[in-house]
């Protein structure tokens, strides 16, 4: 059987293959005194509140099961403009949003819409897996910079400016990131799509943990910027609904047609369930809960990296959102004898019960150098892993 090239050029997903290696090894210890703490996967221990569910239930008690326009219900379109207004203080016009299933269906039917065989999009390296092969399946190259903590891992207008080439298409950027948790400042973020706009190019934001930002400062849309900004948002994150597969796209009005000609046949529609259950994320008492979740999420954070500090994983930029700590391991791979952040994982999965992500899934420049520890997990947790990662270190 002939695999295409596009396929081929689809690097294995190294966060779920280290998930399930963390699987086995959790199977053989589940009923141990040490079972497996998992601070690997990007996913809230919240669950969707009560209200979603329900909202869920009457859809499908009522029979609202069939497809929906390709766009989206017109209801939950307006309900997250609204959002954007009440949240943000940004007039977002209903009809510039595209739902989609999930920020992964967003994100391809942005990249179908708008790169060509051979374009170019400059992105951060460290950045997320998928968003590059996003690009890669519309047969463009996503061209990774090297970022630092210096400049929170995130590009600078100047770095656009002196890679832009012939074939660059535009930017992909995520504020906050994954891996890093942290944003690019509004100022920065504007710079950069002027120098994208000074060359007729696109900006695609990923902001799909922006509702999770703990920062005043970075924790604005870049929607604000103008019209012309692509931004990629999803219900997953902040809005605790992973499974239900549900996001949304905002894009320029020209461009609404076209995303809804792909969508009408890639798609057909977003999942109807999950858009009806999706307009009670926007009632006064789930927003709510929502803002007491994100507070338990920045109190996660606030406890967590202090300890990882402590014992050389440090994290050299606090993050400002989501719910990720992007940590330089190079001093306890030294102190361990071992090679890399991926030994580095290897080893405590295997000696302290509990699993990261190493620093292979999301870029090029010193993936060795970082291991990603995710604290969407219970405070418990995030204490009991810190217990016993300093135990290791003590005692080797």
């Amino acid at each position: 059987m002939r695999i295409t090239q596009r396929a081929q050029r689809i690097e294995p997903f190294y966060v779920m293959e280290m998930a399930k290696a963390a699987q086995r090894i959790a199977q053989t210890v589940q009923h141990s005194d040490q079972p497996m703490v998992f601070l690997n996967i990007g996913e809230p221990d919240f669950t969707a509140p009560t209200q979603v569910q329900a909202a869920a239930e009457r859809a499908i008690h009522d029979g609202r099961t069939q497809y929906t326009n390709a766009l989206g219900l017109d209801t939950l379109r307006e309900r997250i403009s609204g959002w954007y207004g009440s949240r943000f203080g940004v007039q977002v016009p209903a009809r510039r949003i595209v739902v989609t299933a999930g920020a992964s269906g967003a994100l391809l039917l942005a990249c179908l819409a708008l790169i060509e065989d051979g374009d170019e999009v400059l992105m951060p390296d460290p950045s997320y897996p998928c968003n590059r092969h996003f690009v890669s399946a519309a047969q463009g190259q996503a061209v990774l910079l090297p970022t630092d903590a210096a400049q929170r891992f995130q590009l600078s207008a100047a770095q656009v400016q002196a890679h832009w080439g012939q074939h660059t298409r535009g930017v992909l950027l995520a504020s906050p990131s994954n891996p890093t948790g942290t944003s690019i400042a509004a100022s920065e973020l504007k710079a950069i799509h002027a120098v994208v706009q000074q060359h007729g190019g696109i900006t695609l934001v990923d902001e799909i943990y922006l509702g999770l930002s703990h920062d005043q400062a970075f924790g604005q849309t870049a929607l604000a910027i103008d019209d012309q900004i692509i931004s990629i948002n999803s219900f997953s994150k902040y809005f605790n609904m992973t499974g239900w597969r549900l996001g949304w796209l905002v894009v320029p009005d020209a461009l609404v047609p076209v995303i809804e000609r792909l969508a009408q046949n890639l798609f057909i529609s977003p999942s109807t369930v999950s858009q009806y259950a999706a307009l009670a994320c926007f009632e006064d008492a789930t927003l709510a809960i929502y803002e007491e979740r994100r507070a338990a999420f920045k109190a996660r954070r606030d406890s967590f990296i202090p300890l990882l500090n402590t014992m050389g994983l440090t994290v050299p930029v606090m993050p400002d959102g989501a719910f990720y700590a992007w940590a330089d391991c190079r001093s306890v791979c030294q102190r361990l004898k071992l090679k890399d952040s991926w030994a580095l994982a290897e080893h405590l999965m295997q000696h302290a019960h509990v699993a990261l992500t190493p620093g292979r899934d999301f870029g090029t420049h010193a993936p060795g150098d970082y291991v990603r520890f995710s604290t969407a997990s219970s405070l418990q947790d995030l204490h009991t892993a810190a217990k016993r990662l300093q135990h290791l270190l003590e005692n080797t």
